[in-house]
């Protein structure tokens, strides 16, 4: 729990998560939500980023023994590799899809037979595109020893998705911590975080409550 709260503090601090309880953001799949997460953002802070990447090291090692990192493309691939940079491991990163042109690759780097790879992903939601990224990895021999992200939403159907594929995950920090700190650093109000408790609770519920507008905060 220390090191979830330490994480969302960082997050808000360097404003890589934005909470817009009135006005909330529209996701590339089209869901309204009010809250925004944009890991990349710690790229540019070299102090944070130093702080993630440490929080990444020490979280990594419940994850042990493996013989290899590798990056969900594309948010995953700079934490992948510097969390594989700090433990000298070889490092990979697997594409959505495969290339359209060459060799098509769908896994880029050297994949050793027979590793055992942790996968490193910025963000979880759905989890989708993570398992994705652990079927092809599967599928081209390796073992899978887990998914290391450094925010999860929290919504049940995403743990229920990785238990039914028999993949361990664990987040550096989550949606309950992150509540928890922006409260107490006064970034929401109370009213604020019951609106957001609720979304996560029913996010597509609460999209439609928000859009008839019964739940905005007066």
């Amino acid at each position: 729990m220390e090191i979830a709260n330490e994480i969302a503090g960082i997050l808000l601090q360097i404003k890589a998560i934005k909470l817009s309880p009135q006005k909330p953001f529209t996701w590339a799949s089209g869901m309204r939500s009010p809250i925004y997460c944009d890991n990349r953002s710690i790229l540019s802070h070299p102090g944070s980023r130093d702080h993630v990447v440490e929080a990444l090291v020490r979280q990594s090692a419940a994850f042990a023994p493996f013989t290899a990192v590798a990056g969900v493309a594309t948010a995953g691939i700079p934490h992948g590799i510097l969390l594989a940079d700090r433990l000298r491991l070889p490092f990979v990163y697997v594409r959505d899809k495969p290339k359209s042109h060459g060799r098509q690759n769908l896994i880029e780097g050297e994949l050793a037979e027979g590793a055992t790879v942790l996968v490193v992903e910025d963000l979880i939601s759905t989890g989708g595109s993570s398992l994705k990224a652990v079927e092809a990895l599967r599928e081209a021999g390796a073992t899978i020893s887990g998914v290391l992200a450094i925010f999860n939403y929290g919504f049940p159907e995403t743990a229920h998705a990785f238990q039914t594929a028999e993949c361990p995950l664990a987040t550096l920090s989550n949606y309950d911590a992150l509540l928890k700190k922006a409260l107490d650093m006064g970034y929401i109000s109370d009213a604020e975080k019951a609106l957001l408790t609720d979304w996560k609770h029913d996010p597509r519920g609460w999209e439609e409550r928000f859009t008839s507008g019964h739940s905005a905060v007066k």
